[in-house]
């Protein structure tokens, strides 16, 4: 069975994990965007640390878990999203207001929606975590 989302794997990896109490979770494979998706995670305290793996393959990301995240997912298919519409899409994925993040892909790199906010930009939505 080929691995057709690292990005969907990965935060259901974390989910699952989440939900039976454990400490860490080691996601395979790594890839980039996954990695900068854990990684704004961590700023916003839904993880701890983050160590990249590398086996000679895909690589492997071992997270440390915080027991913070309530539900955590891919969006998919990947939206496109302006500046002005973020509202919308948090209705969509997050429970209430100033609840959780969606994850967005812009030019500027992988960042919050709020990050997104401030900055004025558009992008794409990849994940949301609350």
């Amino acid at each position: 069975m080929p691995m057709l989302d690292p990005v969907a794997n990965g935060l259901t990896a974390i989910k699952n994990a989440e939900m039976v109490r454990k400490k860490e979770v080691v996601i395979c494979p790594a890839s980039k965007l996954l990695g900068a998706i854990l990684r704004v995670m961590q700023k916003h305290g839904y993880i701890g640390e983050v160590e990249y793996i590398d086996d000679g393959r895909a690589g492997k990301f071992r997270v440390q878990l915080l027991g913070r995240i309530n539900k955590c997912g891919a969006i998919k298919p990947r939206f496109p999203v302006r500046k002005d519409e973020f509202e919308e899409w948090e209705k969509r994925y997050l429970p209430a207001r100033d609840i959780g993040i969606l994850i967005v892909s812009t030019p500027k790199g992988v960042m919050s929606h709020r990050e997104a906010k401030k900055l004025g930009i558009g992008g794409r939505l990849v994940a949301y975590v609350y």
